[in-house]
């Protein structure tokens, strides 16, 4: 056994056939991460002192990161004691994970590549989670594939996902050429990371593209009931879409008393509203410093990774950076 000692002072002990995440899971310490898989970066972390190794390939840290010392938790093991510096989720137990089955009460062709799904449970099925989390929908043969829940709570026995058409995908060929109303399925979750802490008083910003807009919905249904002097000082949504008929959703209707900014990368002289990247957008609009704005980023990785390093120049702190990299999925059994 391995001692991991945290920055924030916390310690657990890790085995070397697992990885750290797991290790810290396994002692009631929650840290940060979203695919599990190395290919994002929600879990990195900075290794101070001792010694690490691989479990699977660590794809989703540039050649300087990896020079400066970060790591992802996710696929390193400990070789010996060693110091990190990670984000720890004081305060915060994760939901139980579990797997429920489900079937398909509505299926909804929303945008030319996305399609809407509602899954109902049984009446006697209990699902907790924090909104902006995702789950696991396993399909036929065993396969599973990611999707961020879109709705706030369980309370009606079902959970809404926002589903992106993948070339060659083996879900998407069942998503959008064979899933029908009543079909069987099972979920297993809620997973991940992506949910906002402490922020009555701050001003929130999202950035999401694509789907990604879906835990952001969650997030704000979550947050509109709140009584006043729970809430954020300010909430501003930026979504990126290629087209207007990207737009799925009209969110309006969802962001009510919150500034929203849609913003096109493929814009006609139709479009009268903001262009290019939604990071970059929301730079040129920000008249104020931004040590009072958490930042929560969800969509192409990508975008995710532009997005941190141009806000962390600009002079956010990394610590007010959270977010959900959309990466392409793989078979999980």
């Amino acid at each position: 056994m391995a001692i991991v000692e945290l920055t924030s002072g916390r310690k657990f002990e890790a085995r070397d056939d697992e990885s750290l995440l797991d290790a810290a899971a396994r002692s009631g310490v929650s840290l940060s991460y979203s695919c599990k898989t190395g290919r994002c970066s929600s879990c990195k972390c900075k290794l101070l002192r001792g010694e690490t190794g691989l479990l699977q390939p660590e794809v989703g840290l540039t050649a300087d990161e990896q020079a400066d010392g970060w790591i992802l938790g996710c696929v390193r093991f400990a070789v010996n004691d060693i110091v990190l510096e990670a984000e720890d989720i004081c305060g915060f137990s994760l939901p139980e994970e579990k797997i429920l089955p489900c079937r398909i009460s509505e299926i909804v062709l929303v945008a030319p590549d996305v399609v809407r799904v509602l899954l109902r449970f049984p009446p006697n099925s209990t699902f907790h989670f924090f909104p902006g989390q995702y789950v696991n929908v396993i399909g036929s043969g065993g396969v599973r594939r990611s999707y961020s829940l879109a709705n706030a709570d369980f309370k009606n026995k079902t959970l809404e996902l926002h589903i992106r058409n993948v070339e060659g995908g083996a879900m998407s060929r069942y998503w959008f050429g064979q899933a029908k109303v009543n079909d069987l399925l099972r979920i297993c979750g809620p997973l991940g990371t992506f949910f906002v802490r402490k922020f009555n008083g701050l001003d929130l910003v999202f950035l999401a593209t694509g789907t990604g807009i879906a835990p952001v919905k969650s997030i704000l249904e979550s947050i509109h009931n709140l009584p006043q002097i729970e809430k954020p000082r300010s909430v501003h949504v930026f979504w990126g879409a290629r087209t207007v008929s990207d737009l799925y959703l009209n969110f309006m209707d969802v962001v009510k008393e919150y500034q929203y900014t849609p913003v096109l990368s493929r814009s006609d002289n139709r479009w009268k509203g903001a262009v290019g990247y939604v990071q970059n957008v929301f730079l040129q609009n920000e008249s104020s410093d931004l040590r009072n704005t958490v930042v929560y980023a969800c969509g192409s990785d990508r975008m995710i990774h532009d997005a941190k390093k141009a806000l962390e120049e600009s002079g956010l702190e990394a610590k007010n950076f959270h977010s959900d990299a959309f990466v392409s999925s793989t078979d999980i059994n």
